[in-house]
């Protein structure tokens, strides 16, 4: 029996205009809670722009953000897994030398913090997945715990970009291209996978019993933590390999169609 959902984002379970459908969302949601399953958001986004993206239709989910390097549930934050000062500030000279030009995102558990040059076209990208952002003229201003690092190439230079860091801080870092323009560094062992672990282990639930679905490359670990994992149709290749079954497209409500029809066999 399903009593936990885990869900990618961007990609997954947001459409291609970063939305969704609310009408259906509500009525499989109301379903979900009435049987007793619970719902996870598992992105790169900043837990509080999710709260924003779900309004009032997010009470009662969980939210692992900002790359599950933050728990949060209805306005909470339940847990935080910080990343060495020293190693964030390394990484980032890594990848200031490797392009000076890259936007990166140094995500804090008060906010995120982006370069104060940065372009107003790039801090609106950067918006699209962060609700509170701050400018500083110095990464090394920045006085809260670091949570991840985040970099976005204009140029889809990620996995270059990766290789680059990788030289310096492979085996000290936990660091994955998500995408051809996306980069995102948490501290060692500490990726989507990992993190929902934790999550069952506070729920009492077991892979037997998560449902997940996902997209990117920073997704392949949701489909070792779930017996039933579904790749989106739009998934890259690594993800659909992973994956115990494929489901319709972030465009064809897969997600949300595959929860209904999971709990109609249930």
């Amino acid at each position: 029996m399903i009593k936990l959902v885990v869900t990618d984002l961007d990609g997954t379970f947001l459409n291609n205009q970063g939305s969704f459908n609310n009408e259906l969302f509500n009525e499989v949601h109301e379903e979900m809670q009435k049987k007793g399953i619970t719902f996870v958001a598992c992105t790169g986004k900043q837990c509080e722009r999710v709260e924003k993206l779900f309004g009032n239709h997010g009470k009662g989910i969980w939210i692992l953000g900002d790359s599950a390097a933050r728990i949060k549930k209805d306005g909470k934050v339940v847990k935080e897994f910080s990343i060495d000062r020293t190693l964030v500030l390394r990484a980032i000279e890594e990848i200031q030398g490797f392009d000076p030009q890259m936007t990166i995102i140094v995500c804090a558990s008060d906010a995120a913090y982006v370069h104060s040059s940065i372009s107003d076209d790039m801090y609106n990208v950067v918006k699209g997945s962060y609700e509170q952002v701050i400018k500083v003229d110095s990464f090394s201003e920045i006085e809260s715990d670091f949570i991840k690092i985040t970099v976005f190439d204009t140029e889809g230079r990620s996995t270059m970009l990766r290789k680059h860091v990788e030289q310096t801080l492979n085996g000290q870092i936990y660091i994955v291209d998500s995408e051809a323009r996306w980069l995102d560094i948490t501290a060692l062992h500490t990726h989507k996978g990992e993190t929902v672990k934790k999550l069952q282990d506070m729920l009492g639930v077991t892979a037997e019993e998560t449902m997940s679905f996902g997209d990117g490359e920073n997704d392949v670990e949701l489909m070792t933590i779930a017996k039933y994992s579904f790749a989106v149709s739009n998934a890259c290749e690594n993800t659909k390999k992973a994956a115990s079954f494929i489901t319709k497209s972030n465009e064809e409500n897969g997600v949300l169609i595959t929860i209904q029809k999971m709990m109609d066999l249930q």
